[in-house]
């Protein structure tokens, strides 16, 4: 490794903090470790990194979850910053010999999309929230609402292989990483709350996220789970 042989006073700090100190304060397990580490390297497109993390995940994820990390991200995220990591995915699958194409877990269509994504939106946030989101829209701006709902949430969490606690604990741990998404995020504690991630659940999280995200944005995110 460059880094090991270049920077070897960092690596060391580093390597002790995130593969040994910080893993003393955390119960979750290796698996959703994972899931976490590849929401956030997705989030900050660290290609180098993430192309491992794929690889040493394989240990515990099947591909298709961990193309679904991928998938769950595209919506909070943007294409801009997930589009090469697609094929980043594709090919350390392919190296590991991985069949592509993977099979299709989708489970709506043009018709019912809108209509499923809605009742996730009510399942995690309560139906008075949501329709009061809908009724105090703006003239005009309702297509986002309608966005959110058929696109975000109709598309992507209604896709087999992750649980809802798998796919709300990326949420969060994308916004996390994100920053200056505080309203959404405070939302989406509430979400995760709900589907059945506590607060020692998002606490872990958080203490896997510090070294990728660094304090500040850390420290935000702690101060919106002690809300709750």
């Amino acid at each position: 490794m460059k880094l090991k042989k270049n920077d070897p006073d960092f690596f060391h700090i580093f390597n002790n903090f995130n593969n040994k100190e910080i893993l003393g304060y955390v119960s979750i397990s290796k698996r959703t470790r994972f899931v976490i580490t590849l929401a956030t390297l997705i989030t900050n497109t660290s290609k180098e990194k993430y192309a491992i993390a794929v690889r040493d995940a394989l240990e515990v994820l099947t591909p298709i979850e961990i193309k679904e990390v991928l998938y769950q991200a595209v919506a909070y995220v943007g294409l801009g910053k997930t589009f090469e990591l697609f094929e980043v995915t594709n090919d350390v699958l392919l190296k590991n010999n991985v069949d592509l194409p993977l099979e299709s877990i989708s489970t709506v269509n043009k018709d019912n999309r809108y209509e499923k994504g809605l009742e996730i939106q009510k399942q995690f946030f309560g139906a008075e929230t949501i329709q009061a989101m809908i009724e105090n829209t703006p003239e005009g701006q309702e297509r986002f609402n309608d966005f959110l709902s058929a696109y975000c949430f109709g598309d992507f969490y209604t896709r087999d292989a992750l649980s809802n606690q798998d796919r709300e604990l990326i949420t969060f741990c994308i916004l996390a990483t994100l920053g200056g998404c505080e309203n959404q995020l405070r939302g989406h504690v509430l979400a995760n709350l709900n589907v059945g991630n506590d607060k020692e659940v998002l606490i872990d999280a958080l203490t896997i996220l510090l070294p990728y995200i660094g304090f500040p944005r850390t420290l935000n995110a702690l101060a919106i789970i002690n809300e709750y």
